[in-house]
């Protein structure tokens, strides 16, 4: 369980990094509070904030599952990839946003295994 929960601290450590990087943004693209448009550049780097929070609602909870019902060795691999994936999302989204999709791919795919492997796991448990 040490693996998925280190795993999980780097990614919100990577999330503390996108917030913090929107919030200085803010006076850089003049994007008074409570405005979130206004600059496409900053609405960018908003948008990679908000994706990222919207994956991690799925990727902490299925990381821990899979981490009990499946493999707690294992659950390594998808984790560094959800987090290789966000990062290749940001580095690519920045520039230019028809360009996201493969990190978004990588890290939908990587939540989309944690998911089912947890299922599959919880299932076999449930089963037997």
């Amino acid at each position: 369980m040490e693996y998925s929960i280190a795993i999980i601290l780097v990614a919100l450590l990577q999330f503390i990094f996108f917030t913090g990087r929107t919030g200085f943004s803010r006076s850089k693209y003049d994007i008074k509070a409570p405005k979130t448009t206004g600059n496409e550049r900053w609405e960018i780097i908003y948008r990679i904030q908000q994706n990222t929070m919207e994956q991690l609602v799925i990727f902490i909870p299925a990381m821990l599952i899979f981490s009990i019902y499946v493999s707690k060795t294992w659950v390594v691999l998808p984790g560094i990839l959800f987090i290789i994936g966000r990062h290749i999302y940001s580095r690519l989204y920045l520039e230019g946003p028809e360009h996201r999709g493969p990190g978004m791919v990588l890290s939908m795919f990587t939540n989309i295994v944690l998911v089912v492997g947890s299922l599959i796991g919880v299932g076999l448990k449930l089963l037997g």
